[in-house]
């Protein structure tokens, strides 16, 4: 069964369980089960009201330091983005934290749609400070947020992120295209030009398209 997905265009309807049943030569029940199994693994998608599709293929995102294009791009997907919200406004007690910064403090909100190959893939809010970016607003927005620090001098260097499962918002299923309470990967990251935070964002990503790859190494046994 698994080999009928991959042979199938994604976005292509799943074959029916009759089909399936009639073709395998098995109870009903191991092909549902089977389906759930696909469907869980990312191979299958269902869509309410509509069926059972094959899925996209996922997007494998390496834990590192870089930009969502950069990303897309190293995979051989065009990356886009819609503004969806760019202003001043001043830092609340988590953001302030984070950007190590006074709570009041004035920065700059820009939250974006990104996409890969025209399908919604997240949604980023990214929190810098006006007194290390004092012209941002004054600018015409950049294509990529890291080829414009590294315009300023300020190209990240290293950053610290963390991910949480969590189930979309109503907005945000709008936006990615997904269902209100459809899994989504929740990436907050803070990046440092050396010893200088340059970043804060906060990014929901479409769990059905996209893999979270953590490289790991054994630490030395230490006697």
């Amino acid at each position: 069964m698994r080999t009928l997905v991959h042979q199938a265009e994604p976005g292509s309807p799943a074959p029916s369980e009759r089909e399936l049943v009639q073709k395998f030569g098995v109870a009903r029940m191991t092909v549902r089960h089977a389906l759930d199994s696909l469907v869980s693994q990312g191979l299958l998608e269902r869509i309410p009201g509509r069926g059972t599709f094959v899925a996209k293929p996922h997007v494998d995102m390496q834990a590192r330091l870089s930009s969502f294009t950069e990303e897309m791009e190293r995979r051989g997907r065009a990356a886009g983005a819609r503004t969806l919200l760019r202003r001043r406004e001043t830092a609340g007690p988590g953001v302030a934290r984070a950007l190590q910064v006074e709570e009041g403090h004035p920065i700059v909100h820009w939250q974006r749609l990104r996409t890969a190959d025209g399908v919604p893939a997240c949604v980023t809010d990214v929190y810098l400070s006006l007194d290390l970016f004092p012209d941002l607003l004054a600018e015409p927005e950049p294509d990529s947020l890291y080829v414009w620090f590294g315009e300023q001098s300020l190209m990240p260097t290293w950053g610290e992120d963390s991910v949480v499962a969590d189930s979309a918002s109503e907005i945000e299923a709008s936006h990615l295209e997904v269902g209100p309470g459809d899994p989504v990967l929740r990436i907050s990251r803070r990046a440092y030009c050396r010893e200088q935070v340059c970043e804060v964002s906060r990014s929901v990503y479409r769990a059905n398209q996209f893999t979270l790859w953590v490289p790991v190494l054994r630490a030395e046994f230490e006697r």
